[in-house]
């Protein structure tokens, strides 16, 4: 098992965000976590990364690599495409020093054909499209061959055609390298095609925990009111005069 999560609790200000939280993530297995805005769904990476801390509770990932795709690439504007995804192994204290030049345009290069960007190694960010943008950061994150990979949001901002590539890189990256996947998404097509399970968040709890196919088909009501894009339901949205 590389992620397994333990009656996890996290508050900011005051204000409890997770609850007693428990899940577990095999080797192999790409899980989706969603949820209305501000559910803790971001909060989870971030807990399982190490950026935050729990209060209480347990995180236990198995030893290797974590890497982090976040929502809008977050690519360094000053850095060609090579040097944004041999950056780690540029700078890490555990990678610096260990690779030749050579030897990093090598690996670059093999992580960039996973991602079906070849030849884009002079490119500046700017002059690739959002949905190559976010293909380079995948590229990126996996340049340490990683055993857990943790995407926040990966689809948000492109277009239909987009998104179905980068999904489709998802599973081919699992595929590949056999991770413990992590996806932090609101679109349903992303589940579909990538996810081998679902746990949805709300008021601090996981309120759905199951199968992509099982949550469409039946689920419950929260699963039916996110499917339905419904305001009417068990929940409550700031603002929209339903709380």
């Amino acid at each position: 098992m590389s992620i397994e999560v333990k009656n996890l609790t996290k508050s900011f200000k005051g204000k409890t965000v997770l609850d007693n939280v428990s899940f577990n993530v095999n080797n192999g297995e790409i899980l989706a976590v969603v949820g209305l805005s501000g559910a803790g769904k971001s909060t989870i990476l971030k807990l399982i990364c190490g950026l935050t801390k729990p209060d209480s509770g347990e995180i236990i990932v198995s030893p290797g690599d974590i890497a982090m795709v976040f929502q809008y690439s977050a690519l360094f504007d000053s850095l060609n495409v090579f040097e944004n995804i041999a950056f780690a192994l540029k700078e890490r204290k555990e990678f610096k020093n260990k690779y030749t030049e050579q030897q990093l345009k090598e690996i670059v290069a093999q992580k960039l054909k996973l991602v079906g960007l070849e030849g884009i190694e002079d490119k500046m960010p700017h002059e690739l499209s959002g949905g190559m943008q976010k293909r380079v950061s995948f590229a990126r994150a996996i340049v340490t061959d990683p055993n857990t990979i943790l995407y926040d949001e990966p689809t948000a901002g492109l277009d239909p055609v987009s998104s179905t590539i980068i999904e489709d890189y998802i599973v081919r990256l699992r595929d590949e390298f056999n991770p413990a996947s992590v996806i932090v998404t609101h679109q349903l097509s992303t589940i579909q095609r990538c996810a081998d399970k679902v746990i949805m968040l709300y008021n601090t709890k996981i309120v759905y925990s199951g199968t992509p196919q099982d949550m469409i088909q039946g689920g419950n009501e929260y699963t039916k009111q996110f499917i339905n894009a419904c305001i009417d339901g068990p929940m409550k949205v700031a603002g929209t005069g339903s709380e």
